[in-house]
């Protein structure tokens, strides 16, 4: 069987950085995934227009199973926004499943003037894509029916400082409190890459398999078994994606307790496999998938990982031009 061609024209482009969201900027919510709980989404958007944005009206798709609509009207719905000089940003309705299929006709995506793409889970897909074909820098945070519904500051929420840091373009440097556990210390340097752990393992083998030498790789997930946790980084370890990366930032990992009393846990697994890498790692951060108030991280940015104690990330760079 033939290997599929990766089409890495981005590595020889610097990032692209979107333009910085303010009070009035035009957002649109955009559903490539599955559908969403209508009282969510609307909370999430009244949440976005408190922040002082300007809201699209809500996408009116047909449901069709688990996905929020045909993978012909969710493509097409998705380059209409990105085509559109009225919307200044993208956020997702929600995750779920789907997202990969608007890759199928990928060349169809346009490549002209990066603008803030906002989400995780499923999202990580199209980040992948956009970063490893176009270099574009996307956001790894919120969305309007998982995240911004809930609330700042509030269980599974948002971290409103985090969120508007992340888009705004004074140029200089920012901490981001990891509030987790160290697993392994140290400080490094590198590119904010990665996402959901599944996502991030299911490029292997496509064009847009992501390229992950030189960074500080974000894994998180939910709802795995120890065991499941243990095969997908196993899969990483022997694709070579821990080859020459500076550190690792790993998720709460919710929903995936141990199926017995003292068989080991997610953080055993993360200790046992990635502890020996020479990297630090930081295990327990509240970005994506967590009962927390969910961080915003900026994805194709540089950044410095200091792994002590909780842990701080440290954003070198504006992710965004004025």
């Amino acid at each position: 069987m033939k290997k599929p061609r990766r089409r890495g024209a981005g590595a020889l482009q610097r990032p692209q950085k979107p333009r910085a969201l303010k009070a009035g900027s035009r957002l649109a919510v955009f559903a490539p995934a599955s559908p969403a709980d209508a009282t969510r989404a609307q909370a999430g958007c009244e949440e976005l227009q408190r922040l002082g944005f300007a809201v699209e009206s809500l996408p009116s798709h047909t449901q069709e199973g688990y996905f929020a609509g045909s993978a012909k009207v969710r493509s097409e719905e998705f380059v209409r926004l990105m085509k559109n000089k009225r919307v200044d940003g993208v956020v997702a309705m929600r995750g779920g499943y789907g997202s990969n299929y608007l890759l199928e006709a990928d060349s169809r995506i346009p490549v002209g003037e990066a603008k803030c793409m906002i989400g995780f889970s499923d999202l990580t897909t199209l980040q992948i894509f956009l970063w490893q074909r176009y270099r574009w820098v996307t956001f790894y945070g919120p969305m309007v029916a998982a995240g911004f519904d809930a609330g700042p500051s509030a269980n599974a929420g948002y971290d409103k400082e985090s969120f508007l840091r992340s888009m705004q373009a004074d140029g200089g440097s920012w901490p981001v409190k990891l509030g987790g556990e160290t697993i392994v210390s140290g400080k490094a340097e590198g590119t904010l890459l990665g996402g959901c752990m599944t996502l991030v393992e299911t490029t292997i083998g496509t064009p847009w398999e992501l390229e992950t030498r030189g960074a500080i790789l974000i894994l998180e997930d939910r709802g795995m078994k120890p065991w499941q946790v243990d095969r997908a980084l196993m899969h990483l370890k022997q694709a070579g994606k821990f080859d020459r990366i500076r550190g690792i930032v790993l998720g709460d990992f919710p929903e995936c307790e141990p199926p017995m009393p003292g068989s080991p846990t997610v953080r055993d697994v993360c200790t046992r496999i990635l502890g020996t890498l020479g990297v630090p790692v930081v295990f327990g951060a509240p970005v994506g998938h967590t009962q927390r108030p969910m961080l915003t991280v900026p994805l194709g940015v540089k950044a410095r990982l200091s792994a002590k104690g909780e842990g701080v990330l440290e954003v070198l760079e504006s992710a965004v031009v004025p």
